[in-house]
C-alpha cells in the first residue's frame, strides 16, 4: 500500500475525535451539497457551549503502487541452449523505494492515523467476536492417524517414490559452452545410464557431462556409445556409487492402448517432474530431429502417450502402472509457436517414446561394442511424404545402386520402382515408416514383405542384413 498522496496535503493525525461546530452558519442545512453523500442529522449543541475548533482527517484516495504489479514472470528456459541463471525460480528483485521528497512528516501522519484506526477496529472486532462466539474456533484439525495416507503398490505416488531415486537429470555441455538438459535412468548396477542421443550429443567430442540424482548427488559421466538413428545413448557415471538400483524393464510388445503411463523427467529444466497419462497409440511412425540443417533424422515405431512431455523430458523413462519401463521419452508433436516466451513449444498431449524392447537391445550393443547395429534391407527408399507406401528409388545415395547387389532386397527379387506396402502385418505408408519398422527388428530376422510392381501385388520373405555404426 502506498503511503504517498500524489501531492495532496495531509493534515496531522487527530488527538481526539472531531467535535461538530455549533455555529448555525456552519451547521449543515437541508439536503447534502451536490457530490457529497448525505449524512445523519447531528444532535443540537447548546448555543452557550463554546465551539470546539473544527478538526479531522480528510479522506484521501490511496494511489496504486508505483510501477507494474504483479511483476512480469521470469522467462522459463528449457535447458537446451539456455544460459546460466535463466529459467523459472529466478528470484524477483523488489524495486528500490522512491525518494520521499521531504514528505516524511506527511507519511508519518497518515501512518499514525492508520495505526489508530487499525487498533480501534481490531479492538471492536475482538470484543464482538468474544461476545458472540462462545464455542471457540470452528476449524477442524486432522488427527495424526488421518494424515498417514496409505499409498498402496500400483498407486502413482508409490510408483513415483520407487522410480525417482533411479532417475537422473543430465547436463551436457560442448567445448564451446553450448549444451542442454535432459533425463536418464539407471540401467544396471555398474553405473550405466540410458538416455537419448540428442541429450548427450553436445558432450560427445570432448564436452562435459554430469548426472544429478534427486537427492542432490552429482556425478561426472562419459558417453559409452550413442546411436543417432535410434536416438539412444548410454553414459557411465564416474566413481559410480554402490547403491544403484536399476529400473525394472517391461515388455513394450505387450503394451495396450489405454494402459496407464507415468513419465519422469526435467521439463524446461524442472528436475524430478512426474506426469501421467495413457498409451494413446502404438507403432506410431515418427521421424524426429532437432531442426538444424546438419541434423540427421531419427526413426522410431513409437509408443504414443498423452502424458505431459516437454523439452527436458527427453531420455527419461515412460513407466507402466507397475513401475516398469516401457519406453524412453524422446519426441513431442507441438504447436508451431514456442510457449512461455522461451521459443520452445510445449506439450499438446502428443508425446512419443522409443519402445523399451528396442532401446534395451540398442543399449546392450552400445555397452558391448560402443557402436550401434542396425537391421537393413539393402535398398534405398524415398523419404518424401506419401500414403501409398515406401518406393524404392531409381538411384541410391551418391550415385550408388538403389538395390545393393547381393543384399537382402536383391536376394528377395525387389527392384527400383517397387513400392513396399507391408512389413509383416504392419502397413507401410512411406519411407520413414519402413525404416522405423525395420529398426524394430534385429539383423537376421526374417520378415514378410508385401510390395506392388506395375499395379500387381506381390509377397516375399526376406532375411534382414546388418550395418554397424551411424553412416
Amino acid at each position: 500500500m502506498s503511503t504517498e498522496n500524489e501531492g495532496n496535503a495531509v493534515p496531522p493525525a487527530p488527538s481526539a475525535p472531531p467535535v461538530p461546530v455549533g455555529s448555525p452558519e456552519t451547521a449543515p442545512q437541508g439536503p447534502a451539497a451536490a457530490g457529497n453523500p448525505p449524512t445523519a442529522p447531528l444532535p443540537p449543541v447548546p448555543q452557550e457551549s463554546p465551539a470546539a475548533p473544527e478538526q479531522g482527517v480528510a479522506y484521501q484516495p490511496v494511489p496504486a503502487p508505483d510501477g507494474t504489479w504483479p511483476p512480469p514472470p521470469a522467462t522459463p528456459a528449457y535447458g537446451d541452449g539456455a544460459g546460466p541463471g535463466a529459467g523459472w525460480g529466478a528470484s524477483y528483485q523488489q524495486p528500490a523505494p522512491k525518494p520521499r521528497n521531504g514528505r516524511g512528516g506527511l507519511v508519518a501522519a497518515v501512518l499514525v492515523a492508520a495505526l489508530v484506526a487499525g487498533g480501534l477496529g481490531g479492538g471492536l472486532g475482538y470484543t464482538l467476536a468474544r461476545d458472540s462466539d462462545g464455542g471457540g474456533s470452528t476449524t477442524v484439525s486432522a488427527s495424526d492417524s488421518a494424515t498417514q495416507v496409505k499409498r498402496a503398490p500400483g498407486t502413482i505416488a508409490h510408483v513415483a517414490a520407487k522410480a525417482l531415486p533411479s532417475t537422473v537429470t543430465i547436463e551436457a555441455e560442448s567445448t564451446n559452452g553450448e549444451g542442454g538438459t535432459g533425463t536418464g535412468f539407471v540401467f544396471d548396477t555398474q553405473g550405466h545410464i540410458v538416455t537419448n542421443n540428442h541429450v548427450v550429443a553436445d558432450a560427445v567430442d570432448g564436452g562435459k557431462l554430469t548426472a544429478t540424482f534427486p537427492d542432490g548427488r552429482k556425478y561426472d559421466a562419459e558417453v559409452v556409445g550413442h546411436a543417432q538413428g535410434y536416438d539412444v545413448a548410454v553414459v557411465k557415471l564416474k566413481n559410480a556409487p554402490s547403491d544403484l538400483k536399476p529400473l525394472a524393464l517391461g515388455d513394450s510388445d505387450k503394451v495396450a492402448v489405454g494402459d496407464e503411463t507415468i513419465a519422469i523427467g526435467a521439463p524446461f529444466g524442472l528436475s524430478n517432474t512426474v506426469t501421467t497419462g495413457i498409451i494413446s497409440a502404438k507403432n506410431r511412425p515418427v521421424a524426429s530431429s532437432d531442426g538444424s540443417s546438419t541434423s540427421k533424422a531419427s526413426y522410431m515405431s513409437a509408443l504414443q502417450t498423452d502424458a505431459s512431455i516437454n523439452p527436458g523430458n527427453s531420455g527419461g523413462p515412460l513407466l507402466d502402472a507397475s513401475g516398469a519401463v516401457i519406453g524412453i521419452n524422446s519426441a513431442i508433436q507441438s504447436s508451431s509457436s514456442g510457449g512461455f516466451g522461451s521459443g520452445q513449444s510445449g506439450s499438446i498431449g502428443l508425446g512419443f517414446a522409443i519402445p523399451i524392447n528396442q532401446a534395451k537391445y540398442v543399449a546392450q550393443q552400445l555397452i558391448k561394442t560402443g557402436k550401434p547395429v542396425y537391421a537393413r534391407i539393402g535398398a534405398s527408399v524415398s523419404l518424401e511424404e506419401s500414403t501409398d507406401g515406401a518406393k524404392i528409388t531409381d538411384q541410391g545415395t551418391g550415385g550408388a545402386a538403389a538395390v545393393e547387389s547381393g543384399g537382402p532386397a536383391d536376394k528377395a527379387g525387389l527392384k527400383p520402382g517397387d513400392v513396399i506396402t507391408k512389413l509383416d502385418d504392419h502397413v507401410i505408408d512411406s519411407g520413414p515408416t519402413l525404416i522405423g519398422e525395420i529398426w524394430t527388428h534385429k539383423p537376421g530376422d526374417k520378415v514378410a514383405v508385401t510390395y506392388k510392381r506395375g499395379g500387381q501385388e506381390h509377397s516375399v520373405s526376406m532375411t534382414l542384413g546388418s550395418r554397424e555404426g551411424d553412416s
